[in-house]
């Protein structure tokens, strides 16, 4: 039951990443730090639908 989702960085909007999750073990919206190439800094990554 896992499925695709995309990251996106909260400051730029940008969509960076994408990731594949289990619905079961965490159905809301999950959030990342991850890097992002177009701030230059680790930003939070936030699911979008």
């Amino acid at each position: 039951m896992r499925e695709l989702i995309t990251l996106e960085c909260t400051i730029c909007k940008r969509r960076n990443y994408s990731k594949d999750k289990n619905k079961k073990l965490h159905p809301n919206r999950v959030e990342y730090k991850k890097y992002c190439r177009w701030c230059k800094q680790h930003t939070v990554h936030k699911e979008t639908r």
